[in-house]
């Protein structure tokens, strides 16, 4: 360009239509007090909708210049099919250690498509009014949560936990992934699913699927109509003592001024256990290769790469923890307690988010359907594990 930058708008898509607020009014105006001819616009789509969606506008040329990306398979298929850019040594990615990369990175590591911005870690969130007039610690482990869960519904004034099977994927995301890897160690047990070392059918797999099941006994009544938004606003309201989560709720329980919430990491099988958290690598950001204004899509992209920004996004999205090496002083007392637990628990990822969910039906869905029906006491352990195992050996060689 011959000095003046050609003024052109950004587009950037996104399934966190939670955010919105704060992209318009907080991180563009931040990135524009650095570029002022950049115009910026935030266009997100519903998280249920958006990966088909997405694929579609890419197909058809009309999607976005900034692609805001789901960690590994669907954001790897999306580089395969040409549409995201490499993006290996441009400005901001040298911010990022090689463990934050690989959820966005060709199998062999060779290819990087999305410059990571945030993970979320797993646990379980409680209401301290309701532990503190029924008496109750916060469990460390998995006998001393059952018999907490067991003391709430014996009271029978509030659910145990704030947690419904009408959508399906919280049954999945937010509690088999979030216990589990203290049954199968983590990523040592992910590794040894894709390697084909362990199967579903071994006893620690079982194990986790079990415990989902026995969890089953502590949801609401009419648990299986209940969605995702009714679980937030039980919890919410005070009508549930623990609610299963990801980091992610802490913002929409900040709200709530009247909320008094503590967090508990997922209590170990029993006590002196190693524990394992699922620190997941969750969002991150690429620029589809068809963008008619790449430019300015990598000066955004540089600045995502940003102290800046790592310190807006984990202290204003609060929940969601930023991939850089930069240091952040994370300002949220609940989101700092559940940081901390990389400190003294191994972090894993989901389960199935490598590798795992590239047969059809996609693992993923089939995780969700398994794990609500354990909890709707509908399917067996056994009987979940090997649905699982027979759907994988399917396909992977």
């Amino acid at each position: 360009s011959c000095g003046l930058a050609q003024a052109g708008t950004v587009t950037i898509e996104s399934w966190r239509v939670d955010d919105k607020t704060l992209w318009e009014t907080v991180l563009i105006p931040a990135f524009q007090r650095k570029h002022p001819d950049v115009q910026v616009k935030f266009a997100p789509t519903p998280p249920t909708e958006y990966d088909s969606s997405l694929t579609a506008r890419l197909a058809g040329g009309t999607a976005g210049d900034l692609i805001v990306c789901r960690p590994f398979d669907v954001s790897l298929a999306l580089y395969k099919k040409g549409h995201l850019e490499k993006i290996d040594g441009k400005p901001g990615m040298e911010n990022f250690s090689p463990t934050a990369r690989v959820a966005w990175q060709t199998d062999d590591g060779k290819d990087t498509f999305c410059m990571p911005m945030a993970s979320v870690i797993h646990g379980f969130l409680y209401n301290k009014k309701i532990f503190k007039k029924l008496n109750l610690n916060p469990p460390k482990t998995e006998g001393e949560f059952i018999a907490l869960l067991e003391a709430v519904k014996k009271d029978g004034t509030v659910a145990p936990l704030a947690l419904g099977t009408a959508d399906q994927w919280e049954a999945n995301q937010i509690l088999f992934t979030n216990v589990g890897p203290n049954y199968w160690a983590g990523e040592e047990g992910r590794k040894a699913l894709i390697a084909g070392k362990a199967k579903f059918t071994d006893p620690q797999f079982v194990a986790a699927f079990d415990y989902v099941a026995r969890l089953g006994a502590y949801l609401p009544k009419g648990a299986s109509s209940q969605t995702y938004g009714d679980s937030q606003n039980q919890f919410g309201l005070g009508r549930a003592a623990v609610y299963p989560t990801g980091s992610w709720d802490i913002a929409y329980f900040n709200q709530n001024a009247g909320l008094e919430l503590g967090a508990f990491a997922p209590p170990v099988r029993k006590a002196g256990d190693k524990c394992y958290i699922s620190d997941h690598t969750d969002i991150g950001m690429g620029v589809n290769k068809k963008s008619k204004n790449k430019d300015d899509a990598y000066k955004f992209l540089a600045w995502v790469g940003s102290q800046e920004f790592a310190d807006l996004y984990t202290n204003k999205v609060t929940g969601f923890f930023s991939l850089s090496t930069h240091t952040i002083a994370v300002r949220d007392p609940l989101a700092k307690q559940m940081l901390d637990w990389r400190a003294s628990c191994a972090s894993t990822i989901r389960l199935n988010a490598q590798v795992l969910n590239r047969g059809v039906p996609s693992m993923e869905n089939e995780l969700w359907n398994v794990n609500a029906q354990l909890l709707n006491g509908k399917m067996t352990p056994k009987d979940a594990a090997a649905k699982i195992q027979a759907g994988y050996e399917k396909w992977h060689k």
